[in-house]
């Protein structure tokens, strides 16, 4: 190259534009290769976020009738599907900058959203096989059908990580510029996912089910990328796509009904809400509320036979430990946990029509509560939608009996565990109330019951625990009264002969399992209950004793 010189022989360095003498190469990107409208770019790159975190949450319903949602499944299904998106997320870095074309984006997004759509139909018969691996007490097989479900997610999720640098690419004409680009197709990546996190809890899993989610998350993907692929000419991959949206609405109501069949007796409705999977459920000619995982049973209702057998009978015995307890000791109450209202309406058999408060988070099982439990039958019980713990600090009222059966199984939720939360129990209790709360366990392992109840000992001057003879439960009731153990039977003769109580009273003093508990070394509280650690270990030792390891 020649440099020009003057006309006494100094070179002349040709002139650098002021803005850039500081400044990186410009990246040269040819046009033909990444024109794409910026519109499509940009709802594509939304629908991607919302499609990735939709999909997550839509996986969980799917899973949670068979395996529950536990934090172990949740930590399955995070850890999983953040492993896919970083795949997706190094992969489609590498291929957008050997092929940066609007054209492999639109196409990989449409194969993404068909994905979606489809992958109920492909997670059934896993699940289905998980079902009968798990009532075969065929633990590995059960854990091997949740990730053979879970990796159903890792083409679209893999694909889905395509997106975002797939989109920095293609927009990126300047380094000069690259900050602000990525920045933007971040953020708006993210607020995508930021609607993909409350439009399925909201609306699409409540009014559709979990099964057509799926498909309205793909619709919602595969539309802009069939725009998209339309407008850059790829007429071929296009009119698939096009095919695809036209099928994908028919696969919606081809879904199956049926989300879950019951282990036994007649399914009479299943429903999901935003908080549960639930199944009513004929057997022996008692209605039975199954919820979630259907490993337990919630509610019983019984037109003929008022006792079930289980922990729920149990509530209205509880307040005989007290001193002097009779028939007239209880006038209110409130139930944390009113699930169909089974222990409502026999602590109303026990004491009369006494006002209850049924609190029950879950708008979808206070409905069917009184479709099939006969909660309507009970006037006495105003049932309260609403966080147990929310209803009880925002109550004026003080009662006799507090009742805490809230359970989403297999957990207790923590904040209804703590010591600052019997302490408020204990502030809205009358000086001869009780607190009774529904533990579960296993035939050896106490862990849950012992950390409950000595929580409870910290803040009750007496606590007892009583076995449920025919169920892995314990009963644990807390009061600030004179009280005893023993009081159970002998205040059991002032009731009726016929009362309910009785009956009961005489299961607890055959049982020879009920105990005074003092205060331990354990003390859950709002800042520390480690409910579902404790609840994990019993669900994992448990397993071992079965598998023989």
């Amino acid at each position: 190259m020649t440099v020009p010189s003057t006309s006494d022989g100094r070179q002349v360095r040709p002139a650098i534009p002021a803005d850039s003498r500081n400044a990186p190469d410009a990246v040269i990107v040819s046009p033909a290769a990444t024109a794409a409208p910026t519109a499509v770019l940009q709802a594509v790159v939304f629908f991607g976020g919302f499609a990735s975190i939709g999909s997550e949450l839509a996986i969980s319903r799917l899973i949670a009738p068979y395996f529950g949602a536990s934090t172990f499944i949740w930590a399955t299904i995070i850890g999983l599907n953040l492993t896919f998106l970083s795949l997706g997320y190094w992969w489609g870095g590498r291929v957008a900058d050997r092929r940066p074309s609007a054209r492999v984006l639109f196409g990989i997004t449409a194969v993404a959203a068909v994905a979606i759509a489809l992958l109920p139909l492909l997670a059934r018969p896993i699940l289905g096989t998980s079902l009968a691996a798990f009532q075969n007490l065929d633990v590995g097989a059960f854990y091997g059908a949740l990730v053979g479900t879970l990796l159903l997610m890792a083409l679209p999720l893999t694909l889905l990580g395509f997106v975002t640098p797939f989109a920095i690419r293609l927009r990126l004409h300047d380094v000069r510029a690259a900050g602000n680009t990525a920045g933007s197709v971040y953020a708006l990546s993210t607020v995508g996912s930021i609607a993909g996190s409350f439009v399925p809890v909201l609306l699409l899993i409540p009014n559709l089910g979990a099964a057509r989610t799926f498909v309205a998350l793909g619709l919602a993907l595969l539309i802009p990328s069939v725009i998209g692929l339309f407008s850059v000419r790829a007429f071929t991959p296009g009119a698939l796509a096009v095919l695809a949206v036209a099928l994908l609405p028919f696969m919606a109501v081809a879904q199956p009904a049926g989300v879950r069949p019951p282990e036994g007796g007649t399914l009479l409705t299943e429903r999901e809400s935003t908080y549960n999977y639930i199944q009513v459920v004929q057997e022996n000619g008692r209605n039975l509320l199954i919820l979630n995982d259907g490993h337990a049973i919630h509610s019983i209702y019984d037109p003929a036979n008022l006792l079930t057998g289980g922990p729920w009978d149990y509530f209205m015995a509880a307040p005989l430990v007290v001193d002097g307890a009779s028939p007239d000791s209880v006038r209110q109450a409130m139930f944390i946990g009113l699930a169909g209202g089974t222990a409502a309406r026999q602590l109303t058999a026990a004491y009369g029509p006494i006002p209850i408060d049924g609190v029950e988070i879950d708008p979808d099982i206070v409905n069917v509560a009184r479709e099939y439990f006969g909660l309507d039958e009970l006037p006495n019980v105003r049932a309260i939608v609403a966080d147990g713990r929310y209803a009880l600090k925002t109550s004026s009222a003080h009662y006799d009996l507090i009742g805490v059966d809230a359970y989403r199984q297999p957990y207790i939720p923590f904040q209804l565990t703590s010591a600052e939360f019997f302490d408020e129990v204990a502030d809205r209790l009358t000086p001869n109330g009780v607190a009774v709360v529904n533990v579960g366990r296993t035939q050896t392992d106490y862990r849950l019951v012992d950390a409950i109840s000595s929580t409870m000992a910290h803040v009750f001057d007496h606590v007892y625990a009583v076995d449920v003879d025919s169920y892995m439960n314990t009963i644990v009731i807390g009061t600030n009264a004179p009280s005893s153990i023993a009081n159970i039977a002998a205040n059991a003769e002032r009731f009726p002969p016929e009362s309910p109580v009785r009956t009961v009273a005489g299961w607890i003093a055959a049982d020879g399992s009920p105990r005074r508990v003092e205060p331990g070394s354990i003390v859950f509280t709002d800042d520390k209950a480690p409910v579902e650690q404790v609840i994990d270990q019993i669900i994992l030792d448990a397993a071992r004793e079965v598998t023989g390891q």
